[in-house]
């Protein structure tokens, strides 16, 4: 429990950042403490503990060894779709990375290479990304959902020497071969891994392709562990692809000193979990919350970690969520309210979660997307235990805003339906008009953060600086711009509303309107489309596509749609969940010919065309909006 209110520690935060910074500096161990907590790059870019010296995988492991720790759990492994469940100390899971981070050496990696890895929930991808830490290897994780096209680009973008994957993913009781299309994704890539290790998972053996696959279980046992190397805090930990309102993925990269240093301060002030505790974050590795939740920020608290390979429903039933807190022990569960809504559904009166005693859970948070306030209710009626809504985005990797359970007053502090309650210590937000000017209570604007960003948070994009400025710092110079709309009302509460650029959020998923049109115009009947995130109650949003087809071509609506939806499938993949697409004759534009895109989402959602009191913004009227 931090000793600081949540009012004392915010203002220190804002009013003297480099001293706030430095005290939570000292928490995690050095190889050599930074010359300096605030400085700026060679781009002017704020970086944070310059000339600071660590390894991120020996803070998460090998210094709880040292430590007398060894023998606590560290990971724990659960997975109903295989019927296993498995766990490791740290003792153990320090040898495990040790020899695998020796198996990439072997393979040629050295610090600073990329290393990709595509798998499902499974213990090797935990241990992949830990391993290239270990060795100073930049790791860059694609959800193993992606398609090959957009395996290809991300391979094309992080020119990895190795990659790392799985014959198989497990959906329910679905097999899904990866091994298949990482294959199609190293055909279409014009960028060239020298070799794949694969796990062979016993649902699919894969064939493997000789003088460049190699079969994992065989490579890490040939493999002798290697020590950890010394980085530099500013020495870049891995790289997550986030959707750009382009369609081409934007690459965030984060540092690794700025990273341990608030993923360490964040599980306990934000968290309430202490070094012993069981943390379970219900999202997948290929997600910033799998980076931040799952792998990093507890196992360097010194927290045991759960990895769910399942989902909230149907493996077997909407009870397994209460079922792993309550075998586990878990203290503190974060999950997205997709995962609630569909409990909901299947168990309304929450009859499985009387199997269960999950009175060892303290806190319940979730985050990916806008909390509603049925489910908010819902939840506080089902685990009578304290429901806290935060906010943050893979730029930013860990909260913006939250109700902070380790400070000091965090009992006195209510949560509000459909809010995330206040900033987190560093993050200045602020709400502005288009014209940049701040806003008053309960108006509406574009939700921004004032520089600098506090340590953790995106020093830049990878290999395109210029994209990172012009993406977020060029609409207002000198605040980070979210992409979101919001307001906060009289009592300071912050309210985050949706997006207000071309990306939509499924079930915690963000997706680009423009990469999905690109596929979408690809199909030979359609001239003109557009596509939009409308609100949906299991998922949060859902795409709908709005399509004009060619002048002569007479093709039947549902034909093109079943044709849109196998399309997007293949390029994208079937978690983008893209089920409509209507032929329309128009679509609304403004005078230069914009498609409306927020007038088109406002409509499908039964909602006023223009914002709430506010975004100042001019827009033409359209009749015919769909």
């Amino acid at each position: 429990m931090q000793t600081r209110t949540y009012e004392e520690a915010y203002r220190a935060s804002i009013d003297d950042p480099e001293t706030f910074w430095r005290e939570a500096a000292h928490d995690i161990d050095w190889f050599e403490f930074p010359a300096s907590i605030l400085d700026a790059d060679a781009n002017g870019t704020s970086r944070w503990f310059r000339g600071g010296k660590l390894n991120t995988a020996w803070l998460a492991l090998d210094r709880h060894v040292q430590t007398g720790r060894g023998d606590n759990t560290a990971l724990i492994y659960d997975s109903p779709v295989i019927g296993q469940i498995l766990r490791w100390t740290f003792a153990e899971l320090t040898e495990r990375v040790a020899r695998v981070a020796g198996g990439l050496e072997n393979l040629g990696v050295t610090q600073g290479d990329r290393v990709i890895v595509y798998m499902p929930m499974i213990p090797e991808a935990v241990i992949a990304m830990l391993a290239c830490a270990r060795i100073g290897a930049v790791h860059s994780v694609v959800f193993g959902g992606f398609a090959a096209p957009e395996l290809a680009l991300r391979i094309d973008d992080a020119k990895p020497d190795v990659v790392l994957s799985a014959s198989c993913g497990i959906e329910f009781q679905t097999v899904i071969p990866y091994k298949p299309l990482l294959d199609e994704a190293i055909d279409l890539a014009a960028s060239k891994p020298a070799h794949t290790v694969i796990v062979r998972r016993p649902q699919l053996e894969a064939a493997l392709i000789e003088g460049r696959d190699l079969d994992w279980a065989a490579w890490e046992a040939a493999s002798e562990p290697v020590p950890c190397v010394e980085v530099d805090a500013w020495d870049p930990l891995y790289i997550l692809y986030t959707s750009g309102t382009t369609g081409r993925p934007k690459g965030v990269v984060r540092d690794n000193g700025g990273h341990a240093v608030a993923l360490n301060y964040s599980m306990d002030a934000i968290y309430g979990c202490d070094a012993g505790d069981v943390y379970w974050a219900a999202s997948d590795v290929g997600w910033v919350v799998g980076h931040s939740y799952i792998v990093y920020g507890p196992l360097i608290k010194g927290c045991t970690t759960v990895l769910y390979e399942g989902k909230p429903v149907r493996t077997p039933d909407a009870g397994a969520i209460w079922r792993v807190i309550a075998e586990h022990g878990v203290k503190t569960f974060f999950v997205a309210p997709t995962a609630f809504r569909a409990v909901k559904k299947e168990d309304p009166d929450s009859t499985l979660k009387r199997r269960y005693d999950i009175s060892c859970l303290d806190y319940l948070f979730v985050a990916g997307e806008r909390l509603d306030p049925p489910t908010y209710e819902w939840l506080k009626q089902t685990v009578h235990t304290p429901v806290i809504d935060h906010w943050w985005q893979t730029e930013t990797g860990w909260s913006i805003c939250a109700n902070m359970a380790g400070v000091a007053d965090a009992d006195e502090r209510e949560t509000r339906p459909g809010s995330p309650s206040f900033p987190v210590p560093g993050y200045d937000l602020r709400i502005l008009d288009d014209d940049g000017n701040e806003l008053g209570p309960d108006e509406e604007g574009n939700v921004v953060v004032k520089g600098p960003l506090p340590p953790g948070t995106l020093p830049t994009v990878w290999g395109d600086h210029q994209r990172y400025v012009e993406a977020y710092w060029s609409r207002y110079p000198g605040f980070y711009l979210t992409g979101d709309g919001g307001y906060r009302d009289a009592d300071g509460y912050v309210y985050i509303m949706g997006r207000v650029d071309d990306v939509m959020n499924v079930a915690g998923h963000r997706l680009s309107t423009g990469e999905l049109e690109e596929v979408v115009a690809a199909h030979p009947a359609v001239a003109e489309c557009a596509v939009v995130g409308i609100a949906d109650e299991d998922r949060g949003q859902v795409p709908l596509g709005l399509v004009l087809l060619k002048d002569g071509v007479n093709a039947d609506p549902a034909e093109v749609e079943s044709e849109l939806v196998q399309m997007v499938r293949r390029r994208v993949g079937a978690f983008a969940n893209f089920k409509q697409a209507l032929v329309v004759p128009r679509l609304p534009k403004t005078r230069s010919g914009k498609i409306l895109r927020q007038v088109i989402r406002r409509i499908a959602d039964g909602q006023p065309s223009t914002t709430r009191r506010s975004l100042r913004r001019s827009r033409p009227r359209c009749a015919n909006a769909a």
